[in-house]
């Protein structure tokens, strides 16, 4: 049997090829659970929220969302930011800032849409996708960890700044899950440069001829 650990016209580097593809399929896993924890931040409305107890014992909680605020004691939840939180008394800069952040988020629902597409490209195109798709699938990996961390700082200076948020309040589920969806980016971004930067091109090693 004739086998080469060196290029070899016509010879294909399997090895290369099967470990891209794992690489390619793991990581949009990763993607896919990231991208759903983003919408999910976006849909459930948990930003920032207050729980507490009446004197009788009854428990209650607020809840602002990106589009929404919720109370317990009503079941039931309006749009926010509304006129009135925007204006008088209150800082309108607390509404262009929160509003920034639902900008953020929904942008970097379509960066991932992009990314998303990248992916399929990748998986279902030849060798040189394989070979060179990698850096364009990193920046949009990269734009969208950026953009969400963007969007976190803002969450996080509010919460730390502006009076409406008193102590009691704290940052929920909804800022987790982008949290933990912008670290997945993030990750996948480093993953997939480090171990394309080192990985044998898909034309590269064979097995040598054994004369035994």
């Amino acid at each position: 049997m004739d086998f080469h650990l060196v290029p070899g016209e016509g010879r294909r580097n399997y090895t290369g090829f099967v470990t891209k593809t794992i690489l390619y399929s793991a990581t949009l896993l990763v993607f896919l659970t990231a991208s759903a924890l983003t919408l999910a931040s976006i849909i459930v409305p948990k930003w920032v929220s207050y729980y507490s107890e009446t004197p009788s014992g009854t428990k209650f909680h607020y809840s602002y969302g990106l589009h929404r605020r919720c109370s317990s004691l009503t079941q039931s939840c309006d749009p926010f930011p509304q006129y009135e939180d925007c204006h008088g008394d209150n800082d309108g800069s607390f509404c262009s800032m929160w509003r920034s952040v639902a900008f953020l988020m929904s942008f970097a629902i379509v960066l991932e849409g992009m990314t998303l597409i990248t992916y399929i490209f990748i998986l279902a195109g030849g060798k040189q996708m394989r070979e060179t798709g990698w850096k364009v699938l990193t920046l949009f990996l990269v734009f969208i960890t950026l953009v969400q961390c963007a969007a976190m700082a803002l969450v996080s200076y509010l919460f730390d700044n502006d009076e409406r948020f008193y102590p009691g309040w704290k940052l929920d589920k909804s800022w987790i899950m982008s949290v933990v969806s912008m670290c997945l980016a993030g990750f996948n971004a480093v993953i997939i440069y480090m171990t394309i930067r080192t990985l044998p091109s898909e034309g590269g090693y064979e097995l040598i001829a054994d004369n035994s």
